[in-house]
């Protein structure tokens, strides 16, 4: 067994787990600050994450799953402080995050390091908060990206925290164009790409975050190649 205490979307919160390698993962969130929640793991979480993961055999390995297992459990508890975990590539440029979001393999971290290489040229100020599963805070001066350390396979984020301007849904295309989403169509995506609740309470509170999110964010459609001019054409067309 192993305890430390970590800082996520300004919580901190005690951890209690089984491998050592769950430590050595949340490194750069560790804090001494006393925490507000507890996250136990037992054996039988990391048996469920692998039922989750459709790992029928061994592929992955206890450890691994444990990690999930630490930030599943995560999840459903900060939802009762209005955070919500989110599958997408968030990018920071000026202070501001945006937040690209498709199906796996689509390409949004692909996107994302487009505009790593192309908007510092012209200037901006351009940080990856977190390529997979980054936190979305409900405040009241907005809605904020926390960056966490599930970062994606190639562990690209930073422990920072910043306004959400805008979220960009992708879609492979032979030519780069991008439009604004209807309210209507934004509920669905948002859905697809936000943890679920297992409880029906936390399941309502969802809900009514992620209303509050269609009304406050603008939500954008980007038909993009993976050339360089589609990271201008999609930085360009969100500043509307």
């Amino acid at each position: 067994m192993v305890e430390f205490t970590m800082k996520l979307a300004g919580t901190p919160m005690r951890i209690h787990a089984l491998y050592e390698r769950s430590e050595a993962y949340c490194r750069e969130y560790l804090t001494d600050e006393e925490p507000e929640l507890d996250i136990a793991i037992t054996q039988e979480l990391i048996d469920a994450e692998r039922v989750h993961s459709g790992d029928s055999g061994s592929s992955f390995g206890d450890p691994y799953l444990e990690r999930l297992a630490i930030y599943r459990q995560i999840a459903e508890k900060l939802v009762e402080r209005d955070i919500l975990l989110f599958h997408g590539s968030a990018i920071s440029v000026d202070g501001e995050v945006y937040i690209f979001t498709a199906p796996s393999g689509t390409g949004k971290s692909t996107h994302a390091r487009l505009w790593r290489e192309v908007l510092p040229e012209l200037g901006h100020e351009v940080v990856m908060v977190n390529d997979d599963k980054p936190l979305l805070g409900f405040r009241e001066d907005g809605i904020w990206v926390y960056g966490t350390p599930w970062n994606g396979k190639h562990c690209l984020g930073a422990n920072i925290a910043a306004p959400l301007k805008a979220i960009c849904r992708i879609c492979r295309g032979e030519t780069n164009s991008i439009r604004q989403m209807t309210r209507m169509e934004r509920l669905p995506v948002l859905l697809s790409q936000t943890y679920r609740p297992q409880g029906k309470d936390g399941i309502r509170r969802s809900l009514a975050l992620l209303g509050r999110l269609t009304q406050e964010v603008q939500m954008y459609e980007l038909h993009c190649n993976m050339n360089p001019e589609a990271a201008l054409v999609s930085y360009n067309g969100m500043q509307e």
